[in-house]
């Protein structure tokens, strides 16, 4: 049995707090006549019995919170007797508080301000607002809204739109600097406004097996550094670009609807690339459309989706038709980009698939009316694979193709890994030597700039004389994804130029009647550095995930961009996905 358990014997003291006066020990017998303190640093008793605090407030924020609780307590070993330091201060008896001083002297009066640089609550007195600018007070209402759902409101919404109050060119705003502040905020109750949720280019089947995910942050950190590729083989002809549209100062021209053909079929649908795959002159096979996409994923916002398909050793790229990369895309990368609403009777023209159907028609006849048919052809090695005079009625397009190889190993890697790409060109410009190089042409479109969504653009008839630079600067904010693919198609292609249109509406409540403005062009490599465009990054996340595909058994895949989030999957679908059946013969 166990021996009974008894509490040791305590000295009894005299006072309900401290040390006894008199005892046996030595160890307190050396403390007599001195002020208690802690003996260690990590003695706690002087925190858990600090009565100098207000009890009041009892550690806790007095709006309801425990926000400020426990900040003396973040480090458990304080200094030694820090907490005891206010235990030894002279304490006055007395409420000193309500004490003060009476001026008996006279004061020289204050001078009377004009309107708006101070006075009372309805003299408008202009204040240093926290983002480095000035912000009317209450007594402007009227005129500014109240100073922080009204004006001050107004400049977060427009932060960063140039030519707004509290734009981004604008230092003496809310929204114009906002580094002390940790980032930039948006519109007042910009916290309720409901989140917008897009649908998935494609059907995700139960059938599909998901293989990987990768975030867009992964892809960022990539790099490999390319060489310029080679051509393979060259089809088609294009006719020269015409000059006039550069001059600066020209009225307003129409654009007018051409009827040519023009072709983007996919990879594995391409002839010329089935024959250079039967002579194994690659592994891996694309068009620039493709390509661009992967290259510059991290900047789409939009959903879309590549199918991947390996056969034996080889590797083809391809696109859905009527897919998301058939179409150009208006907006995509702006804080406020277009809404898409359910209109059954077709009546919104400013919603995302009206402004990408209307974007592609506008560069389609935007690039067979830049070029002169009488000024001859540039022709290219062979004739166009996918046309057929025999069959077709209408005329063929200027457009040249250019199948050129990429060697994507690295310098450790000895054996090549080859990539061939159909890349397109839009017309050709001859010099006063008489030496021809070849250019892609391209259009921006404006659609309405007081309408939602289009991203702060400035009034393109009104700015794109004066200030061109601010106009494409804000045209690479709210289209960085489509921007940054034209780009790297045109390096793709070897193009000397890229010509951009700036198209616009004729009437902002008609789509189908545009007017060109002006064409601006630009090296594709400085344009590239002027939009921050790293194609050693768009190599790497190529190569990345033609590494991933090269692994995976024979088969077919996708690879769906979220429409929500900046992720990309890759799924294993059966072989017949995408397939279109044939309609079954009824027998009689």
């Amino acid at each position: 049995m166990a021996s009974p358990f008894s509490l040791p014997e305590l000295p009894s003291i005299s006072s309900a707090w401290g040390p006894p006066a008199t005892g046996t020990s030595t160890s307190t017998l050396s403390f007599e006549g001195a002020p208690y303190a802690p003996f260690s640093k990590s003695d706690k008793l002087g925190k858990l019995a600090d009565w100098t605090q207000d009890s009041s407030r009892d550690g806790r924020d007095q709006r309801g919170g425990r926000q400020n609780y426990g900040r003396g307590h973040r480090d458990p070993y304080q200094a030694y007797g820090a907490s005891t330091a206010s235990s030894f201060q002279y304490q006055n008896a007395e409420d000193e508080s309500s004490f003060s001083v009476v001026d008996s002297g006279r004061t020289a009066a204050k001078p009377r301000t004009p309107f708006g640089q101070g006075g009372g609550r309805g003299g408008g007195l202009v204040l240093r607002s926290r983002g480095g600018g000035f912000a009317p007070t209450r007594g402007d209402r009227a005129n500014t809204g109240s100073q922080r759902g009204g004006y001050q409101g107004y400049q977060r919404y427009n932060a960063g739109r140039p030519g707004q109050p509290g734009g981004g060119n604008d230092g003496n705003s809310r929204g114009g600097h906002r580094a002390a502040r940790g980032g930039r905020r948006f519109g007042w109750k910009d916290y309720d406004r409901p989140q917008r949720l897009r649908d998935a280019s494609v059907a995700i089947s139960s059938e599909w097996k998901i293989i990987e995910e990768i975030d867009f942050n992964r892809l960022a950190k990539l790099a490999l550094d390319i060489k310029d590729g080679e051509d393979v083989e060259t089809y088609g002809f294009t006719y020269y670009y015409n000059k006039s549209f550069d001059r600066t100062g020209v009225a307003e021209k129409r654009l007018q609807v051409i009827d040519t053909l023009s072709y983007n079929p996919t990879t594995s649908d391409d002839p010329v690339i089935q024959q250079l795959a039967e002579k194994d002159e690659a592994k891996i096979f694309a068009t620039d459309s493709i390509l661009s996409m992967l290259m510059c994923a991290p900047r789409s916002v939009y959903p879309w989706d590549i199918v991947v398909i390996r056969e034996g050793d080889k590797l083809f790229f391809d696109k859905r038709e009527g897919g998301p990369l058939d179409f150009v895309t208006v907006n995509e990368n702006a804080i406020d980009p277009p809404v898409e609403v359910s209109d059954p009777a077709g009546k919104e023209i400013n919603t995302p698939s009206s402004l990408a159907l209307e974007a592609t028609f506008i560069n389609q006849n935007f690039a067979a009316q830049a070029v002169r048919e009488e000024e001859g052809k540039h022709e290219f090695s062979h004739p166009n694979p996918f046309y057929n005079p025999e069959e077709e009625t209408e005329p063929l397009g200027s457009r040249g193709y250019r199948y050129r190889k990429f060697d994507l190993s690295s310098a450790t890697e000895e054996e090549p890994i080859n990539l061939i790409v159909r890349t397109e060109v839009d017309g050709a410009v001859r010099n006063a030597n008489g030496e021809e190089s070849l250019i892609t042409i391209k259009a921006l479109n404006e659609f309405d700039p007081r309408a939602p969504g289009a991203g702060g653009a400035l009034d393109w008839r009104l700015k794109l004389s004066t200030q061109r630079g601010a106009v494409v600067a804000t045209e690479m904010k709210n289209n960085s994804c489509k921007l940054a693919r034209w780009t790297t198609q045109s390096i793709l292609a070897g193009a000397d130029q890229m010509k951009v249109g700036f198209v616009s509406r004729a009437n902002p409540k008609d789509k189908t009647r545009h007017v060109i403005l002006g064409v601006v062009g630009y090296k594709p490599r400085e344009f590239a550095n002027q939009m921050n465009l790293s194609l050693a990054n768009g190599w790497g996340i190529a190569r990345s995930i033609i590494d991933r595909c090269l692994n995976l058994p024979e088969g077919k895949y996708v690879i769906v961009k979220d429409p929500n989030k900046p992720t990309i999957r890759l799924y294993d679908v059966p072989q017949d996905t995408f397939v279109d059946e044939p309609a079954e013969e009824n027998d009689e």
